[in-house]
């Protein structure tokens, strides 16, 4: 084989690889593109409200268990995909975030309200499902949330749940291939937590 045959095979071979690393990074921003196509946006005036003011999702859980707040936390992510999250309970909403229904149904405060459980979400979902069963006694666990934010997840000696703190109140309730734990409390960050505390100085 002479040099000008070696230099076209080799010309061959170069061509052929960035062939494939095209065709990859194709399908690799088609897959980005799809699964961001997937992700719920932020409901725009009153296009996205429901007769009474507020989203129409599915149901959820017949009997209510996870409140609706939960319910449009959960209706937010894949039905079909694994998850876990953490919910926080009606009164937990109520009592760490001043968040209420009644209030929610009120088209001009629905976006903001839609926007605190999109916060919310990020910081308790877990893109895998874990059932309190999996979890060991007297041995602490981690994950990331969907946002990255670290969970940390065990159980009392009385064998109820706790992640960063938070106690559960309900456990192992199922929508598809989700998970749903309701919590006495909010998991959320630091920041924002600070960012969504009751100004008193307003009430007085």
């Amino acid at each position: 084989m002479d040099f000008s045959q070696k230099m076209r095979r080799g010309r061959l071979f170069k061509n052929s690889i960035a062939f494939v690393l095209v065709v990859v990074s194709v399908c690799c921003m088609f897959a980005v593109i799809i699964s961001m196509l997937r992700l719920p946006e932020v409901p725009m005036g009153n296009r996205a409200i429901g007769y009474n003011g507020i989203m129409k999702t599915r149901k959820v859980f017949e009997d209510g268990r996870i409140g609706k707040f939960g319910e449009m936390m959960v209706e937010m992510l894949p039905e079909d995909l694994a998850f876990t999250v953490f919910v926080p309970s009606e009164k937990a909403f109520e009592r760490d975030l001043r968040l209420r229904v009644s209030d929610s149904l009120v088209a001009e405060k629905f976006n903001d309200t839609y926007a605190i459980l999109s916060r919310i979400l990020g910081f308790s979902a877990v893109p895998r499902t874990l059932l309190s069963v999996t979890v060991p006694f007297g041995k602490e666990i981690s994950f990331d949330s969907v946002s990255g934010f670290g969970l940390y997840i065990s159980k009392d000696l009385h064998g109820t749940l706790v992640v960063n703190r938070v106690r559960s109140q309900r456990v192992d309730l199922r929508s598809g291939e989700i998970v749903v734990h309701t919590m006495d409390g909010v998991i959320m960050d630091a920041e924002f937590e600070q960012s969504v505390q009751p100004d008193y100085s307003e009430e007085h």
